[in-house]
């Protein structure tokens, strides 16, 4: 079973930038797409960005234009670039399948004031 390492978060100010990291200790080649989800105070867990295996992208409304998701599958890794952060950013920040089919991990907490 992979697992996954979620780092980069961080204290930032409103308009600052935050680049995520999400580690996975097996392939994830053969996943068709990988996502970052993030999960803010007393509310439910949201997907904000997906990529395919072969590039292709998707963004949540909320984040388009703001976010950039990557990932290297040589390198069994996948990024979350934040730019432009809104308090309302906050939130803890997870890497998964998507759907989501793998043992989530621990996630990684971004904070943003205004």
């Amino acid at each position: 079973q992979v697992q996954l390492v979620e780092s980069g978060g961080g204290l930032v100010q409103a308009g600052g930038s935050l680049r995520l990291s999400c580690a996975a200790s097996g392939s994830i080649f053969s996943i068709n797409a990988m996502g970052w989800y993030r999960q803010a105070p007393g509310k439910q867990r949201e997907l904000v960005a997906a990529i395919a295996r072969v590039g292709i992208t998707n963004y949540a409304d909320s984040v388009k234009g703001r976010f950039t998701i990557s990932r290297d599958n040589a390198k069994n890794t996948v990024w979350l670039q934040m730019n432009n952060l809104e308090p309302e950013d906050t939130a803890v920040y997870y890497c998964n399948s998507l759907p989501p089919t793998l043992t989530w991990g621990q996630g990684t907490q971004g904070t943003v004031s205004s």
